[in-house]
C-alpha cells in the first residue's frame, strides 16, 4: 500500500484530493473552503489487484473514498463478498464516527485508488481540531448517509425479494419436506392476527395422518418419510397463495389461512382431506389399494381466540380426537369435547 498526501493541482482546477470529495455524496454540499480543508488532512492511497484495506478487527480510524477501481468487503466468516464500493463510493464511516474497530476486511478488486480521511488514521476529533463548524457538517452528512443505507436496507428487507425467500426458507425451512417449519408458524402466526381488540380473521387447519403408524409398521420408516413428502407436495400445491403451509412436528401438518372465515375455512379443510386422502401411495408402498385417511382441526380468530399459542394448541389436539373417533373427520374445537 503507498500513500501520497502530497498531490498537485490539476492545472486551472482544484487539486485532486478536493475533486475526489466533491464527487462524493458525503461531502457534495461542501464549499470549497471546507473541501479544501479536509483535503489538507486527506491522503491517497494506491492499491493492487488483491491488497488488504484493512482486516476485521482494526481500528476504524478513518474513511475511504474510491478515485478509481473497486473495493469489496469480505465476510470475517467465510471470506465471501457483502458489498463492493466503485468511484464515487465511500465506505468506513460509521466506524470513524463510532471509534469501533472493522466488523469486516475489505480488499481491492483490481488496481484501485483512495482518498483516506483523516491521513494516518488521526481520528476525526484530532483531524477536526479547530473547525467545530467543519466536524459538525461532517456528522450530519454522516448520519444522512447511515440512514439513508438503513432505509434500503429495510427497504430490500421488506420486498419479498428472492434472496430474502431465500433466507426464510434456509432459516424457517424443513429439510425433508421443503416446507416451512415450527419456528415460522409460532413466529409468524401472531403477526397475521395482530393484537387483541383489532384481531385480523384468519383459519388455522392441522392435520395428521390417522394411519401414519400403520405405514411406518408395515412398509418402514422411509416410506413413512416418503408419504409425508408426498403429502407435503400436494399440500403446498393445494393451498397455493391462500395460505402458509407448515410442516409442524412430526407427521402433523398445518396451513394458516389469513381472512378465511368458519364456512371458508371448513370448504378448505375438506378440499384438503379430499385431495390427500386421494393420494397414490402405489410408489411407496407394495398395496395398490392403500389409501391415507386425514384427520383435521380447525382453530379460528376471533372464535376461538386471539392469541396464537392457544390457537396452535385448540388446532393441534382435534386430528387425535378425529383419529379415536374412526378417523377422516374435519373437527372445530367445540367438537371435540
Amino acid at each position: 500500500m503507498q500513500n501520497s498526501s502530497q498531490e498537485v493541482d490539476a492545472p486551472g482546477g482544484d487539486p485532486p484530493a478536493v475533486k475526489v470529495l466533491a464527487s462524493a455524496s458525503l461531502f457534495s454540499s461542501f464549499s470549497r473552503s471546507e473541501l479544501a480543508f479536509l483535503a489538507e488532512r486527506s491522503e491517497f492511497i494506491d492499491l493492487e489487484a488483491g491488497q488488504r484495506v484493512f482486516e476485521a478487527g482494526d481500528p476504524g480510524d478513518r474513511l475511504y473514498l474510491v478515485e478509481s477501481g473497486s473495493v469489496v468487503i469480505l465476510s470475517p466468516e467465510d471470506g465471501s463478498v457483502l458489498a463492493e464500493f466503485v468511484r464515487g463510493d465511500s465506505f468506513g464511516e460509521l466506524e470513524l464516527l463510532t471509534e469501533a474497530r472493522r466488523n469486516a476486511g475489505a480488499k481491492a478488486e483490481g488496481a484501485a485508488r483512495l482518498l483516506a480521511f483523516p491521513a494516518g488514521g488521526a481520528g476525526l476529533k484530532e483531524a477536526m481540531s479547530g473547525r467545530p463548524e467543519v466536524a459538525a457538517r461532517i456528522l450530519r452528512s454522516f448520519l444522512l448517509v447511515i440512514s439513508g443505507r438503513t432505509r434500503k436496507a429495510n427497504a430490500l428487507v421488506k420486498e419479498n425479494s428472492p434472496w430474502v425467500r431465500e433466507l426464510q426458507r434456509q432459516a424457517y425451512g424443513d429439510k425433508l419436506t421443503g416446507l416451512l417449519n415450527k419456528a415460522y408458524l409460532e413466529e409468524s402466526l401472531p403477526k397475521l392476527i395482530g393484537v387483541p381488540g383489532a384481531s385480523v380473521p384468519l383459519a388455522l387447519v392441522m392435520m395428521k395422518p390417522d394411519n401414519f403408524k400403520e405405514i411406518n409398521d408395515r412398509f418402514g420408516h422411509e416410506a413413512g418419510d416418503a408419504a409425508l413428502v408426498l403429502m407435503a407436495g400436494e399440500l403446498e400445491k393445494a393451498v397455493g397463495k391462500e395460505g402458509t403451509a407448515v410442516r409442524y412436528m412430526g407427521n402433523e401438518l398445518a396451513v394458516a389461512y389469513p381472512g378465511k372465515d368458519r364456512a371458508a375455512a371448513l370448504e378448505a379443510a375438506l378440499a384438503l382431506q379430499a385431495r390427500l386422502q386421494a393420494l397414490d401411495l402405489s410408489g411407496i408402498v407394495d398395496e395398490r389399494d392403500l389409501r391415507l385417511s386425514i384427520s383435521l382441526g380447525i382453530a379460528l380468530c376471533p372464535e376461538h381466540g386471539t392469541e396464537a399459542e392457544a390457537l396452535i394448541k385448540s388446532a393441534s389436539a382435534l386430528p387425535l380426537v378425529g383419529r379415536s373417533r374412526g378417523g377422516s373427520l374435519v373437527l372445530f374445537p367445540e367438537d371435540g369435547a
